[in-house]
């Protein structure tokens, strides 16, 4: 199931993202440029190592992980961060914990569009992402 994910995205829209940064206490400045950005987002599958690397021009991260087991993640913007990732009805969940928050990035293909849901309290962000050819 996650096959579906694997390829080369690219950001074609991005909804209330400001809004999901300032929940999580992201400076001005930082949700300023991250707001502006439209990132690349790359997904490979290694004998069951998932990696996702996003690239832009403000920033380039790249997390690789299994489903199912925590890890530790240094997020583009510096929040030490505790996840696990789980695949329940077709979608990547990632629940991301740090300082006593959490969020919620809940990724599906919809329409042949990967669509990200970032949620934190009653604040939720969508971006949606196109494949590259």
């Amino acid at each position: 199931m996650v096959e579906q994910f694997v390829g080369s995205w690219k950001m074609v829209s991005s909804e209330n993202f400001d809004d999901f940064l300032k929940a999580m206490g992201v400076g001005f400045a930082i949700r300023q440029i991250a707001s502006r950005t439209k990132p690349s987002l790359i997904v490979a599958l290694d004998q069951g190592i998932i990696c996702l690397k996003m690239l832009s021009s403000f920033k380039t991260t790249e997390v690789k992980f299994k489903l199912n087991q925590a890890f530790d993640e240094t997020t583009a913007d510096g929040r030490n961060t505790t996840n696990i990732v789980t695949l329940e009805n077709g979608k990547l969940v990632q629940i991301q914990s740090w300082d006593g928050k959490e969020t919620t990035i809940e990724r599906e293909i919809v329409d042949g569009k990967l669509v990200t849901k970032c949620k934190i309290g009653n604040v939720v962000a969508v971006r949606t992402f196109q494949r590259e050819a």
